[in-house]
């Protein structure tokens, strides 16, 4: 908690812009003072807090790489020295693999990079700021990490993204588990089809399938669909569920026949 303004302090990663960016806001929107971090400390950055301290609360950006593990302290030690501890840290950063190839063709070096960010430094970004948060203590305390449909639903040109996402979804079992009886709430919010950069370049394709019928509800999701789910897990209401998975799908992970 920041104690010049008394209220809470959420860590983003990954909160320039897109769906980060979209979460930031809203916890903003609910009156929470936000730390965003990204790697590159630019325009967009700058813009990004103009956004959060437009919402009357405290804003600050902090470079660093998630995957960079031997650099976390130094981030949570700037996040705190701005704004306070960390009462809610939504691990959103992540990377799509450098090259699409089919899971034949993928080599170590994709492997290793994609697993790096979205598996190896999500983990241990999460393990310190638990640390911490154990350490502080404060009331309405949470993990909740940006998964995606893809720890479930297979991608054969793009495997190793599909693994970091099945492997974070063992990491949040695993932390709910830890930290329930800390009082720290640990969920998993799961994306479908959401229209970000990430998703710029197979934008065609999506249209196609999900006019087909592949997404029930018949739209892209959007940053917001993201947001509105995090905002009402940070606020604390339903900590009993922690270790919940949230699919912000539009129905597309649902069995069907």
């Amino acid at each position: 908690m920041n104690k010049n303004t008394g209220r809470r302090v959420a860590l983003v990663t990954g909160g320039r812009r897109g769906i980060g960016l979209s979460v930031a806001e809203a916890l903003a929107a609910d009156g929470l003072d936000v730390a965003i971090t990204g790697t590159r400390d630019d325009d967009v950055a700058r813009a990004a807090l103009a956004r959060l301290t437009a919402h009357g609360v405290a804003a600050t950006f902090v470079a660093g790489d998630v995957g960079a593990i031997e650099d976390h302290a130094r981030v949570l030690d700037a996040v705190e020295a701005a704004l306070g501890p960390v009462d809610v840290l939504v691990s959103n950063a992540g990377i799509a693999p450098p090259q699409r190839l089919d899971v034949l063709e993928t080599t170590p070096q994709n492997f290793d990079t994609v697993l790096g960010v979205n598996l190896r430094g999500a983990f241990f970004l999460a393990q310190a700021v638990a640390r911490r948060m154990i350490a502080t203590g404060g009331d309405k305390r949470a993990l909740i990490f940006i998964s995606s449909c893809s720890a479930e639903m297979v991608s054969i040109n793009r495997l190793e993204y599909c693994i970091s996402k099945a492997g974070l979804a063992m990491a949040v079992e695993g932390f709910a588990v830890r930290l329930a009886a800390d009082g720290i709430a640990v969920f998993e919010v799961r994306p479908g089809i959401i229209k970000t950069d990430m998703t710029a370049g197979v934008t065609s394709k999506y249209d196609a399938l999900i006019e087909g019928g592949l997404v029930p509800a018949k739209r892209w999701g959007t940053g917001e669909d993201v947001a509105n789910a995090v905002r009402a897990l940070a606020r604390g209401d339903v900590a009993f569920a922690t270790g919940s998975v949230i699919n912000v799908d539009g129905g597309l992970t649902v069995s069907r026949l």
